[in-house]
């Protein structure tokens, strides 16, 4: 019996093989029926990578991410606080609970004994509407406007004391949380010398390897894997000096360069210099898995991410030969002869105190199960808080806890290092996180990354974007230039591993999944006809305005409303909207793989089956949590919240026991990186095939039987009490 049920769950698994993600786009009446927060039932069948630059905030582009995030929070905080406040005084009149979507008109009302009183979801959009409105936005950029708040300056303490005092100002329960962190500022000793030709640049590459070396000089474009292999076979790496364009530098470490330059894209101009951090990771480096607390005594320890070889931004012109078609702006790689280049950094590694601010509007049913919005305060060029006006009406279920993380220059320092020192309860009681770090950088299509059970909730809020944007009044051409202009793309949706490692590393959202198991969200409208000089001298508010079609106030307030919306449905339903089914998709894919390389290298020595049964029983389990939405009762506060919990717990599930956080800060095993993955089993089993010196069976049994065990526990918990375990489970 056991071998003929392995027998057709690997039958069930190749059939599965070519699995990818689709995206359902729900319409309008579903999105309104919907407001129990079930949804349509019959759908709940349910790195290491490179070094990246990561830009820097030094610009006045910021202005708009933080006018769009702060403006949003401050709307929802008031209109929430504002009624709290007021029902301090008033007693709250007994409201039935909505019905549910299929039930008669004229059938019984059931009353929901202790929750709060629910108002309908139509007219919650529409009071977010009314307050985001183009004059708050306009008040926001002239009031919070500053010139300089570096994290941990005097201007960024000015800012987070701005930022409580609104939060009191509604009522709403703030505090701060200080960290003391170390960074690397600029000195006045870095240099480049070319052919004779020494600079010192304004720019500078945080966390660079510091020394004094030299090398002929390559260009290697984005210094991607792809673009490496567009190199002549008889061009070495070993001991030169890589030329990479606002790219990646890990690869040419690997390749034995010797150092590491990057300039910005084309449209900045060629004297346009970089501002940004070369860390893989987030958090401070120097205290990777532990919080940066004052005084606080852990084991000397470095960042894995940290590179060994000296990074530096730059402006330079090449010779040599000429460089692959493919790579648009330069036409020279540089001469092995000729272009020699010496690269000096020193940069001078200081402990900084950054202070977080944070406040919270508890919710009435469940205030100890909170949503997470946070923005990252601009650290080099001007920035704002917030503005907003009061409404009346809603009470949330859950809790909003709105987060203005400091140190965001540094690669999301402020919000990693607040994980890192919370994680125990944060783990267990945040339901999603929601990044507001990047709302605009252009108009023409939507970009999201979002974990695969909030995809749901978001892409029927993304369309209600990209329509008005499709048909907005100034499409004549793009920047007057008379270009004609492309069609507005639909969000991208591909397999959200890819997504978030593409987009998502830079940005708050990444260490919220990857590290705490936390469902994150992170969207933006982007600019792809043409590149823009982010993280440059040249990056000005009237430069992103021109982006805009001179329409930033709108652009924001639309993107505002997307994200007001997700959050006000979080904490508005009975149910999370989390659909598990779309998790089957991603894990029966990664797992069909496994079971076909392993099935034709070891068809008898080594099986897969145990990590087939896994994945079918979490199919199963979300299968059956399914059919329990279904037939629950919303007037049911305890099974609810049961159903909640069982199903905001399986992104934590889905982080690797195994691992140790200081090694390996990614533990997911579907979107984090590092030996415990399911890429990783699959580049094991291709080292296999092509016979290379680091495949090794043993430690790939090894590998195969944690996943498939974290897998399964995932599973389990789905499932729910051990009572509902069986042999299927």
């Amino acid at each position: 019996m056991d071998q003929a049920r392995s027998t057709i769950s690997k039958i069930n698994m190749e059939g599965e093989g070519n699995s990818h993600v689709e995206m359902k786009l729900s319409a309008d009446a579903d999105e309104e029926v919907g407001g129990n927060g079930v949804g349509e039932h019959h759908h709940h069948n349910g790195v290491n990578g490179p070094y990246a630059v990561r830009k820097t905030g030094r610009s006045p582009r910021n202005i708009c991410f933080l006018v769009g995030a702060t403006l949003l929070i401050f709307v929802i905080g008031y209109l929430i606080g504002y009624l709290v406040h007021r029902k301090k005084e008033e007693a709250a009149p007994s409201c039935p609970a909505q019905q549910p979507p299929n039930s008669p008109p004229n059938s019984p009302v059931e009353i929901e004994t202790g929750a709060a009183p629910l108002m309908d979801w139509a007219d919650v959009k529409s009071l977010l509407a009314e307050q985001l409105s183009l004059p708050n936005l306009e008040k926001a950029f002239s009031d919070f406007a500053s010139d300089n708040h570096q994290s941990g300056t005097s201007g960024d303490d000015k800012l987070a004391n701005m930022v409580v005092k609104k939060f009191k100002d509604y009522h709403m329960d703030s505090w701060t949380d200080e960290h003391f962190v170390k960074v690397q500022v600029l000195p006045t000793t870095n240099r480049v010398t070319f052919k004779g030709v020494s600079e010192t640049p304004s720019g500078f590459l945080s966390y660079s390897h510091s020394g004094n070396v030299s090398g002929s000089i390559l260009y290697a474009h984005y210094g991607q894997v792809e673009d490496y292999n567009h190199l002549k076979n008889d061009l070495d790496l070993t001991g030169r000096v890589v030329l990479v364009k606002a790219g990646k530098i890990s690869f040419a470490e690997k390749l034995n360069a010797t150092a590491v330059l990057l300039y910005a894209d084309d449209e900045a101009g060629k004297d346009a210099q970089l501002y940004g951090h070369v860390h893989l990771g987030s958090g401070d480096p120097y205290t990777p898995g532990f919080p940066s607390f004052n005084h606080t005594a852990f084991a000397p320890v470095r960042s894995s991410g940290l590179p060994a070889i000296p990074a530096q931004t730059i402006t330079i012109k090449l010779g040599g030969d000429p460089s692959p078609r493919e790579w648009l702006g330069v036409t020279h790689l540089g001469s092995k002869d000729t272009d020699t280049v010496t690269v000096e950094v020193n940069n001078v590694l200081v402990e900084k105190r950054i202070t977080n601010v944070l406040g919270v509007i508890k919710g009435f049913v469940d205030p100890d199960r909170y949503i997470i919005v946070g923005a990252q305060r601009d650290s080099w060029g001007p920035g704002f808080a917030k503005s907003t006006v009061g409404t009346k009406g809603f009470l949330p279920r859950r809790s909003i806890v709105f987060a203005s993380w400091s140190g965001g220059e540094y690669g999301s320092v402020g919000a990693t290092e607040w994980l890192e020192g919370y994680l125990s309860s944060l783990s267990m009681k945040a339901f999603s996180y929601i990044s507001l770090d990047a709302l605009v950088t252009g108009v023409w299509c939507v970009c999201v990354c979002v974990c695969v059970c909030m995809m749901q909730i978001l892409f029927y809020r993304v369309q209600s974007l990209c329509q008005p944007l499709a048909a907005g009044p100034d499409r004549e051409n793009h920047d007057g230039g008379g270009e004609p202009v492309q069609p507005v793309q639909q969000p991208r949706s591909a397999v959200y591993a890819e997504q978030l490692e593409e987009h998502s590393i830079e940005d708050s959202a990444f260490p919220f999944l990857t590290f705490s198991g936390i469902p994150s969200i992170s969207f933006q409208l982007s600019d792809t006809v043409t590149d823009y000089p982010f993280g440059t001298v040249l990056d000005t508010r009237q430069k992103l305005n021109g982006k805009a079609r001179n329409a930033l106030s709108k652009l924001v307030r639309s993107v505002a409303q997307v994200a007001g919306h997700m959050i006000l449905r979080l904490v508005h339903d009975h149910l999370l909207r989390f659909d598990l089914s779309r998790y089957n998709t991603d894990i029966r894919s990664y797992v069909a793989r496994i079971d076909r390389a392993q099935s034709s290298l070891f068809p008898k020595a080594l099986t897969s089956q145990w990590l087939v049964a896994a994945s079918n029983s979490f199919s199963q389990a979300s299968r059956n949590i399914g059919t329990e939405i279904q037939n629950s009762q919303l007037s049911d506060l305890v099974l609810c919240r049961e159903i909640n919990d069982r199903m905001m717990q399986v992104e934590r599930n889905l982080l690797s026991p195994y691992v140790s956080p200081v090694d390996s800060p990614s533990r997911h095993i579907i979107v984090g990186s590092g030996r415990h993955t399911f890429q990783a089993l699959l580049d094991h089993l291709e080292a296999f095939r092509l016979n290379k010196p680091e495949a090794d069976a043993e430690a790939f049994q090894k590998q195969l039987a944690l996943a498939t065990w974290t897998l399964q526990s995932c599973a389990n918990s789905l499932a729910g009490d051990i009572w509902s375990l069986n042999n299927d489970i």
